[in-house]
């Protein structure tokens, strides 16, 4: 979560739209990624990412930067 300047009222306000997953559908489906990615290859994760419509700035972040990524969940 970010700060961001509220003009409306003169203040700080948290941005709590940064990286929201949509759904648990969307959640599984890059947690899956993300462990195709570890076990296989970059490049099969991509392609089960695409194949499940997946945002391709998504895709980007969660594969090519790590740091951005959120915590895989216990489900």
């Amino acid at each position: 979560m970010t700060q961001v300047l509220n003009p409306m009222a003169g203040e700080l306000a948290l941005d709590e739209t940064a990286y929201e997953r949509r759904d648990v559908r969307s959640r599984d489906i890059v947690d899956h990624a993300i462990s195709v990615q570890q076990t296989r290859n970059t490049m099969s994760a991509l392609e089960y990412m695409k194949s499940h419509d997946v945002a391709a700035e998504v895709i980007e972040r969660v594969l090519l930067d790590p740091d951005r990524r959120r915590a895989i969940a216990e489900h």
